[in-house]
Protein backbone atom coordinates (compact mmCIF):
# COMPACT_ATOMS: atom_id res chain seq x y z
CA UNK A 1 0.00 0.00 0.00
CA UNK A 2 1.47 3.53 -1.15
CA UNK A 3 1.88 6.47 1.37
CA UNK A 4 -1.54 8.19 1.75
CA UNK A 5 -0.71 11.96 1.81
CA UNK A 6 -3.57 14.80 2.84
CA UNK A 7 -4.17 17.98 0.91
CA UNK A 8 -3.79 16.54 -2.91
CA UNK A 9 -5.87 16.53 -5.90
CA UNK A 10 -9.64 15.27 -4.58
CA UNK A 11 -9.34 16.42 -1.06
CA UNK A 12 -11.62 19.49 0.46
CA UNK A 13 -10.75 22.00 3.27
CA UNK A 14 -12.86 23.66 5.38
CA UNK A 15 -11.27 27.07 7.07
CA UNK A 16 -11.52 27.78 10.43
CA UNK A 17 -13.02 31.41 10.50
CA UNK A 18 -15.67 31.98 7.46
CA UNK A 19 -16.91 28.25 6.86
CA UNK A 20 -16.04 27.96 3.32
CA UNK A 21 -14.97 24.69 1.87
CA UNK A 22 -12.36 24.28 -0.90
CA UNK A 23 -11.55 21.57 -3.12
CA UNK A 24 -7.85 21.26 -3.46
CA UNK A 25 -6.23 20.88 -6.76
CA UNK A 26 -2.80 19.54 -7.75
CA UNK A 27 -0.38 17.68 -5.77
CA UNK A 28 2.49 19.91 -5.19
CA UNK A 29 1.81 22.95 -2.70
CA UNK A 30 4.05 25.39 -1.17
CA UNK A 31 4.92 24.79 2.33
CA UNK A 32 2.99 27.45 4.34
CA UNK A 33 -0.57 26.50 2.46
CA UNK A 34 -2.88 24.43 0.31
CA UNK A 35 -3.58 26.02 -3.47
CA UNK A 36 -7.71 25.06 -3.63
CA UNK A 37 -10.43 26.44 -5.28
CA UNK A 38 -13.87 27.93 -3.15
CA UNK A 39 -16.41 25.10 -3.61
CA UNK A 40 -19.27 26.66 -0.81
CA UNK A 41 -20.08 29.49 0.79
CA UNK A 42 -22.25 30.29 3.34
CA UNK A 43 -25.76 32.08 2.28
CA UNK A 44 -29.00 32.52 3.65
CA UNK A 45 -30.81 31.77 0.34
CA UNK A 46 -28.27 28.70 -0.13
CA UNK A 47 -30.12 25.54 -0.80
CA UNK A 48 -27.57 23.20 1.08
CA UNK A 49 -27.27 22.85 4.64
CA UNK A 50 -24.49 21.95 7.35
CA UNK A 51 -24.49 22.23 11.58
CA UNK A 52 -27.65 24.97 10.95
CA UNK A 53 -25.95 27.08 8.11
CA UNK A 54 -27.43 26.91 4.48
CA UNK A 55 -24.44 27.15 1.88
CA UNK A 56 -24.11 27.82 -1.78
CA UNK A 57 -22.01 26.19 -4.31
CA UNK A 58 -19.93 28.01 -6.64
CA UNK A 59 -19.10 26.88 -10.27
CA UNK A 60 -17.64 29.29 -12.58
CA UNK A 61 -13.87 29.96 -12.07
CA UNK A 62 -13.95 33.50 -13.14
CA UNK A 63 -16.91 33.79 -10.03
CA UNK A 64 -15.03 32.18 -7.67
CA UNK A 65 -12.42 34.94 -7.91
CA UNK A 66 -14.68 37.43 -7.64
CA UNK A 67 -16.53 36.51 -4.56
CA UNK A 68 -13.11 35.89 -2.93
CA UNK A 69 -11.86 39.22 -4.13
CA UNK A 70 -15.02 41.33 -2.74
CA UNK A 71 -15.56 39.02 0.68
CA UNK A 72 -12.74 37.45 2.02
CA UNK A 73 -9.35 38.46 -0.33
CA UNK A 74 -6.76 36.63 2.20
CA UNK A 75 -7.38 33.44 -0.07
CA UNK A 76 -6.45 34.80 -2.78
CA UNK A 77 -2.16 35.48 -3.45
CA UNK A 78 0.16 35.77 -6.32
CA UNK A 79 2.31 32.75 -6.86
CA UNK A 80 5.82 33.59 -7.82
CA UNK A 81 6.14 29.81 -8.43
CA UNK A 82 3.00 29.48 -11.28
CA UNK A 83 3.29 33.64 -12.29
CA UNK A 84 -0.59 33.75 -11.70
CA UNK A 85 -2.87 34.66 -9.02
CA UNK A 86 -4.08 31.75 -7.02
CA UNK A 87 -6.46 30.51 -4.43
CA UNK A 88 -5.28 29.17 -1.54
CA UNK A 89 -5.45 28.85 2.34
CA UNK A 90 -2.82 28.75 4.44
CA UNK A 91 -2.20 26.04 7.11
CA UNK A 92 -2.93 27.69 9.92
CA UNK A 93 -6.26 28.60 8.71
CA UNK A 94 -7.34 25.23 8.40
CA UNK A 95 -10.00 23.57 10.47
CA UNK A 96 -10.20 20.64 8.67
CA UNK A 97 -9.10 18.08 5.47
CA UNK A 98 -11.56 15.74 4.07
CA UNK A 99 -10.09 13.03 2.42
CA UNK A 100 -12.03 10.56 -0.03
CA UNK A 101 -10.36 7.63 1.82
CA UNK A 102 -11.53 8.57 5.02
CA UNK A 103 -15.13 9.36 4.09
CA UNK A 104 -15.34 5.93 1.75
CA UNK A 105 -14.32 4.24 5.18
CA UNK A 106 -17.04 6.04 6.81
CA UNK A 107 -19.92 5.10 4.48
CA UNK A 108 -18.99 1.47 5.21
CA UNK A 109 -19.34 1.45 8.74
CA UNK A 110 -22.48 3.45 8.55
CA UNK A 111 -25.90 1.95 8.23
CA UNK A 112 -28.27 5.03 7.90
CA UNK A 113 -27.55 5.81 4.22
CA UNK A 114 -29.34 7.56 1.32
CA UNK A 115 -29.83 6.59 -2.30
CA UNK A 116 -27.05 8.31 -3.44
CA UNK A 117 -24.90 7.13 -0.36
CA UNK A 118 -26.01 3.97 -0.96
CA UNK A 119 -25.32 3.69 -4.98
CA UNK A 120 -21.66 5.14 -4.40
CA UNK A 121 -20.85 2.18 -1.97
CA UNK A 122 -22.15 -0.08 -5.14
CA UNK A 123 -19.97 1.52 -7.45
CA UNK A 124 -17.35 1.12 -5.21
CA UNK A 125 -17.72 -2.46 -4.86
CA UNK A 126 -18.89 -2.88 -8.61
CA UNK A 127 -14.85 -1.83 -9.18
CA UNK A 128 -13.39 -3.45 -6.69
CA UNK A 129 -15.21 -6.61 -8.28
CA UNK A 130 -14.98 -6.27 -12.04
CA UNK A 131 -12.32 -3.63 -12.13
CA UNK A 132 -9.80 -5.88 -10.29
CA UNK A 133 -9.18 -2.58 -8.00
CA UNK A 134 -7.38 -2.78 -4.84
CA UNK A 135 -9.69 -1.68 -1.85
CA UNK A 136 -6.84 0.98 -0.68
CA UNK A 137 -6.64 2.50 -3.79
CA UNK A 138 -10.04 4.27 -4.52
CA UNK A 139 -11.56 7.35 -2.88
CA UNK A 140 -15.09 8.69 -3.05
CA UNK A 141 -15.01 12.79 -2.99
CA UNK A 142 -17.25 15.73 -3.40
CA UNK A 143 -20.45 17.20 -2.04
CA UNK A 144 -21.65 14.72 -0.23
CA UNK A 145 -18.18 14.40 1.40
CA UNK A 146 -17.78 17.75 3.38
CA UNK A 147 -22.15 17.33 4.26
CA UNK A 148 -23.45 19.30 1.39
CA UNK A 149 -24.95 17.41 -1.22
CA UNK A 150 -28.24 17.30 -2.66
CA UNK A 151 -30.08 13.79 -3.56
CA UNK A 152 -29.09 14.54 -7.28
CA UNK A 153 -25.78 15.31 -6.59
CA UNK A 154 -23.11 13.33 -8.59
CA UNK A 155 -21.01 10.14 -7.62
CA UNK A 156 -17.26 11.29 -7.83
CA UNK A 157 -14.48 9.01 -7.44
CA UNK A 158 -10.54 8.80 -6.96
CA UNK A 159 -8.36 5.81 -7.60
CA UNK A 160 -5.11 6.16 -6.47
CA UNK A 161 -1.69 4.97 -8.12
CA UNK A 162 0.02 5.39 -11.41
CA UNK A 163 -0.29 1.56 -12.32
CA UNK A 164 -3.48 0.73 -10.54
CA UNK A 165 -5.08 3.52 -12.46
CA UNK A 166 -3.77 2.39 -15.75
CA UNK A 167 -4.68 -1.10 -15.24
CA UNK A 168 -7.93 0.10 -13.87
CA UNK A 169 -9.29 1.92 -16.89
CA UNK A 170 -8.33 -1.35 -19.11
CA UNK A 171 -11.75 -3.08 -17.29
CA UNK A 172 -14.04 -0.04 -18.22
CA UNK A 173 -15.11 -1.27 -21.26
CA UNK A 174 -16.61 -4.67 -20.16
CA UNK A 175 -17.90 -3.18 -16.86
CA UNK A 176 -19.72 -0.59 -19.38
CA UNK A 177 -20.91 -3.07 -21.50
CA UNK A 178 -21.33 -6.25 -19.53
CA UNK A 179 -23.25 -4.32 -16.13
CA UNK A 180 -26.95 -2.96 -16.49
CA UNK A 181 -27.08 -0.34 -13.86
CA UNK A 182 -23.30 1.21 -15.46
CA UNK A 183 -23.85 3.04 -18.40
CA UNK A 184 -22.10 5.92 -21.02
CA UNK A 185 -24.21 8.93 -21.49
CA UNK A 186 -27.31 8.79 -23.92
CA UNK A 187 -27.46 11.67 -26.58
CA UNK A 188 -29.57 13.81 -25.15
CA UNK A 189 -26.84 13.82 -21.54
CA UNK A 190 -24.12 14.81 -23.97
CA UNK A 191 -25.95 17.65 -25.18
CA UNK A 192 -26.53 18.56 -21.89
CA UNK A 193 -22.71 18.04 -20.94
CA UNK A 194 -22.01 20.36 -23.95
CA UNK A 195 -23.67 23.35 -22.52
CA UNK A 196 -21.86 23.63 -19.10
CA UNK A 197 -18.70 21.90 -20.41
CA UNK A 198 -18.20 24.31 -23.76
CA UNK A 199 -20.83 26.25 -23.82
CA UNK A 200 -19.78 30.20 -24.89
CA UNK A 201 -16.39 28.64 -27.01
CA UNK A 202 -17.60 27.96 -30.92
CA UNK A 203 -16.77 24.28 -30.54
CA UNK A 204 -18.88 22.59 -32.65
CA UNK A 205 -21.25 19.47 -31.06
CA UNK A 206 -20.15 16.91 -33.42
CA UNK A 207 -16.40 17.92 -31.98
CA UNK A 208 -17.49 18.02 -29.04
CA UNK A 209 -19.26 14.29 -29.08
CA UNK A 210 -16.68 12.72 -30.98
CA UNK A 211 -13.99 13.10 -28.07
CA UNK A 212 -16.61 12.44 -25.38
CA UNK A 213 -18.16 9.35 -26.34
CA UNK A 214 -14.41 7.54 -26.16
CA UNK A 215 -14.07 9.08 -22.17
CA UNK A 216 -14.12 6.37 -19.94
CA UNK A 217 -13.58 8.11 -17.02
CA UNK A 218 -17.31 9.35 -16.70
CA UNK A 219 -20.60 7.49 -16.62
CA UNK A 220 -24.31 6.66 -15.07
CA UNK A 221 -25.04 4.60 -11.76
CA UNK A 222 -28.91 4.05 -11.32
CA UNK A 223 -29.83 7.37 -12.48
CA UNK A 224 -26.32 9.08 -11.14
CA UNK A 225 -24.13 10.63 -12.70
CA UNK A 226 -20.41 9.22 -11.66
CA UNK A 227 -16.95 10.64 -12.52
CA UNK A 228 -13.64 9.39 -12.06
CA UNK A 229 -9.98 11.04 -11.45
CA UNK A 230 -7.19 9.18 -11.37
CA UNK A 231 -4.24 10.84 -8.82
CA UNK A 232 -0.45 9.17 -9.67
CA UNK A 233 1.62 7.33 -7.01
CA UNK A 234 3.67 10.11 -5.09
CA UNK A 235 7.17 8.61 -6.45
CA UNK A 236 5.34 9.72 -9.68
CA UNK A 237 5.07 13.35 -8.76
CA UNK A 238 8.33 14.40 -10.52
CA UNK A 239 9.53 16.78 -7.78
CA UNK A 240 7.98 19.20 -5.08
CA UNK A 241 6.62 22.90 -5.54
CA UNK A 242 9.61 24.78 -5.12
CA UNK A 243 11.39 22.82 -8.03
CA UNK A 244 9.08 24.02 -10.24
CA UNK A 245 8.84 27.71 -11.72
CA UNK A 246 6.29 28.65 -14.91
CA UNK A 247 6.51 31.99 -16.71
CA UNK A 248 3.51 33.01 -18.45
CA UNK A 249 4.60 34.21 -21.84
CA UNK A 250 1.10 35.12 -23.43
CA UNK A 251 -1.60 32.63 -25.39
CA UNK A 252 -0.88 30.23 -28.57
CA UNK A 253 -2.62 28.66 -30.51
CA UNK A 254 -1.03 25.45 -33.37
CA UNK A 255 -1.52 22.65 -34.51
CA UNK A 256 0.44 19.45 -32.97
CA UNK A 257 0.59 16.10 -33.23
CA UNK A 258 0.23 14.07 -29.82
CA UNK A 259 3.46 11.72 -29.70
CA UNK A 260 2.05 10.00 -25.95
CA UNK A 261 -1.17 10.20 -24.14
CA UNK A 262 -0.18 7.99 -21.22
CA UNK A 263 -1.09 10.79 -18.54
CA UNK A 264 -3.84 11.76 -20.20
CA UNK A 265 -6.01 9.70 -17.98
CA UNK A 266 -4.73 11.43 -14.66
CA UNK A 267 -5.55 14.63 -13.23
CA UNK A 268 -3.38 17.01 -13.58
CA UNK A 269 -3.29 15.55 -17.01
CA UNK A 270 -0.58 16.08 -19.43
CA UNK A 271 -0.11 15.02 -23.40
CA UNK A 272 3.26 14.60 -24.98
CA UNK A 273 3.57 16.68 -28.39
CA UNK A 274 5.30 17.22 -31.17
CA UNK A 275 4.51 20.82 -32.88
CA UNK A 276 3.39 20.85 -36.23
CA UNK A 277 2.39 24.37 -37.28
CA UNK A 278 1.77 28.11 -35.43
CA UNK A 279 -1.53 29.30 -35.89
CA UNK A 280 -1.63 32.55 -33.90
CA UNK A 281 0.68 33.28 -30.89
CA UNK A 282 0.03 36.64 -28.71
CA UNK A 283 3.20 36.19 -26.58
CA UNK A 284 5.23 38.40 -24.20
CA UNK A 285 9.26 38.87 -25.70
CA UNK A 286 11.17 37.08 -28.24
CA UNK A 287 9.41 34.67 -30.67
CA UNK A 288 9.29 31.54 -29.63
CA UNK A 289 10.98 28.02 -31.72
CA UNK A 290 7.76 26.22 -32.29
CA UNK A 291 9.52 22.64 -31.60
CA UNK A 292 10.76 23.65 -28.35
CA UNK A 293 7.04 23.31 -26.95
CA UNK A 294 7.23 19.83 -25.82
CA UNK A 295 3.31 19.60 -23.97
CA UNK A 296 -0.21 20.06 -23.43
CA UNK A 297 -1.09 20.36 -19.43
CA UNK A 298 -4.13 20.51 -17.47
CA UNK A 299 -5.63 20.96 -14.19
CA UNK A 300 -9.04 20.35 -15.77
CA UNK A 301 -11.00 17.14 -15.94
CA UNK A 302 -12.83 18.20 -19.03
CA UNK A 303 -9.66 17.99 -21.01
CA UNK A 304 -8.45 14.01 -19.57
CA UNK A 305 -8.83 11.28 -22.56
CA UNK A 306 -8.93 14.17 -24.66
CA UNK A 307 -7.09 12.78 -27.33
CA UNK A 308 -4.88 9.74 -27.82
CA UNK A 309 -1.46 8.86 -29.54
CA UNK A 310 -1.29 9.42 -33.09
CA UNK A 311 -3.84 11.84 -33.77
CA UNK A 312 -3.26 15.59 -34.72
CA UNK A 313 -4.95 18.31 -32.23
CA UNK A 314 -5.78 21.81 -32.78
CA UNK A 315 -4.72 23.64 -29.08
CA UNK A 316 -5.28 26.98 -27.85
CA UNK A 317 -4.47 28.36 -24.44
CA UNK A 318 -1.46 30.08 -22.21
CA UNK A 319 1.75 29.12 -23.37
CA UNK A 320 5.01 29.15 -20.62
CA UNK A 321 8.09 28.17 -19.81
CA UNK A 322 8.76 25.32 -17.49
CA UNK A 323 11.92 25.43 -15.11
CA UNK A 324 12.85 22.66 -13.28
CA UNK A 325 15.59 23.05 -10.14
CA UNK A 326 16.00 26.83 -12.02
CA UNK A 327 16.42 25.17 -15.32
CA UNK A 328 14.48 25.84 -18.54
CA UNK A 329 13.45 22.47 -19.32
CA UNK A 330 11.03 22.81 -22.03
CA UNK A 331 7.55 25.06 -22.54
CA UNK A 332 3.86 23.84 -22.46
CA UNK A 333 0.49 25.01 -23.51
CA UNK A 334 -1.68 24.96 -20.11
CA UNK A 335 -5.47 24.60 -20.85
CA UNK A 336 -7.39 26.76 -18.03
CA UNK A 337 -10.17 29.00 -19.61
CA UNK A 338 -13.71 27.66 -19.83
CA UNK A 339 -14.30 29.35 -22.80
CA UNK A 340 -10.78 30.37 -24.65
CA UNK A 341 -8.63 27.43 -24.38
CA UNK A 342 -9.48 24.15 -26.48
CA UNK A 343 -8.22 20.89 -28.03
CA UNK A 344 -9.60 19.52 -30.86
CA UNK A 345 -8.94 16.44 -32.68
CA UNK A 346 -8.27 17.01 -36.13
CA UNK A 347 -8.30 13.25 -37.79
Amino acid sequence: MEQIIEGIEGDYIETKKDHLFFDVKGLLHPPDRKICFLRFYPDPAGNRIKNGLRYKKTYDLKERFEFLNNNYPQYLFYSQQWDVKLQGVKNEDIKKIYTPRKYLKSLIHRSNLTRLEKCSLELYRLFISEGNLPEYAIGISGSPMVGLYKNDSDIDLIIYGTEISKQFQEYLPSIFENNNFCRKYTLSEYQTHYEWRVGGSNIPFDTFLFTEQRKLHQGIYKGFEFFIRYIKSPKDWGGSYDDYKFKNLGRISLKAKIVNSDDSIFTPCSYQIEPQKILHVDIKGKEIVMKEIKEISSFRGRFCEQAKAGENVLVEGKLEKVYFQDKLSYYRILLQDQVLDKMIVLN
